[in-house]
């Protein structure tokens, strides 16, 4: 999971475009020491609890997730690859709700 940590900008998600993502802030994705994170896009707001797991013979995490959009809570699943030394990919799922792949690297400075 090393490969991993770090703050990643979400920079395209199959189910919402890039003014959606950014609604309230950056998109982001977050994995830290300790198997935790953190996420947000749009109005949603989620903490991880991550697990090492590889995908395709590639580094990666599988993660449920807790968390709020707009004042009511929210849960779901997810996981997430590292494509390239600049590309994680994806997929958010909410409990009993939407669901969608995303893209992201590393933020820059116009971020």
């Amino acid at each position: 999971m090393a490969p991993l940590i770090g703050r990643w900008r979400i920079v395209a998600m199959s189910t919402w475009d890039r003014d959606a993502i950014d609604l309230v802030e950056p998109g982001f994705i977050e994995f830290a020491r300790g198997g935790t994170g953190q996420f947000g896009f749009i109005a949603v707001h989620g903490a991880l609890d991550c697990r090492p797991a590889e995908r395709d013979g590639r580094v990666g995490v599988e993660f449920t997730w807790d968390g709020d959009t707009e004042g009511d809570q929210v849960s779901g699943r997810g996981w997430a690859t590292l494509v390239d030394d600049v590309t994680v990919e994806g997929h958010l799922f909410f409990h009993q709700g939407d669901d969608s792949s995303f893209r992201a690297k590393p933020f820059t400075s116009t971020d």
